[in-house]
């Protein structure tokens, strides 16, 4: 029987890069309700509801402290970006950094397990032992741990170097709620973007960075 001229074939899709992204951008924000943020702010959680596919994420990110404006200035500075995860470090696009900026996971030092044991902790919260002084002024992205932000939050609370701004997106049904509550609430009042309650991870953590490295709004 031939094809009913009705439907598409498989052949028919759109194949541009570009054109796929800008419409995918535009869906976004004819469905999701942006007017809360300013244009900074919506270019982020624009990328951060691409990444997650789920138009719903709107409504649960929130922003701190003049966040969008502090993090890209500092990325312009050339402020490194410290990552939880390897995978969030993965899925940021280098050749898109304003500066160059270093990209910096060290869950795989060679020093993080017997840290992790020390300190009674995750690897993940014991890698954060490793970024030093250069913690100051940079920015910080969680996007699968919330055992790092809530380490990383004690430790900036005791002293440690205070980063620029955090993006606060861990994932899961144990302590992920709370410590991007934690965050929000600090009165450290860091610069941060979460993502409220269960829901995030690191694809929507890099998409974070990568909104901020873009030179468009």
């Amino acid at each position: 029987m031939a094809e009913s001229q009705d439907h598409p074939t498989v052949s028919d899709y759109l194949r541009d890069g570009n054109a796929i992204y800008e419409r995918s951008f535009a869906i976004i924000r004819a469905e999701a309700d942006l007017s809360r943020f300013s244009s900074a702010e919506a270019h982020v959680a624009v990328r951060m509801i691409h990444a997650s596919g789920f138009v719903p994420l709107g409504d649960v990110i929130r922003f701190g402290h003049g966040f969008a404006d502090v993090a890209r200035a500092a990325l312009s500075a050339g402020a490194p970006i410290f990552c939880d995860s390897e995978m969030v470090e993965r899925g940021v696009t280098r050749a898109r950094l304003p500066a160059g900026n270093d990209v910096v996971c060290t869950l795989r030092d060679p020093r993080t397990a017997a840290e992790a044991e020390r300190l009674g902790t995750t690897r993940s919260a014991a890698a954060i032992s490793f970024w030093g002084d250069r913690l100051a002024g940079s920015l910080v992205v969680i996007g699968n741990a919330p055992t790092a932000l809530f380490h990383l939050l004690d430790a900036v609370a005791a002293g440690a170097p205070r980063p620029a701004a955090i993006i606060g997106a861990p994932v899961g049904f144990v302590g992920a709620a709370e410590s991007k509550d934690a965050l929000a609430e600090s009165a450290l009042a860091i610069p941060y973007v979460i993502v409220r309650g269960r829901l995030g991870g690191s694809a929507i953590a890099a998409a974070a960075v990568n909104a901020l490295a873009s030179d468009r709004l």
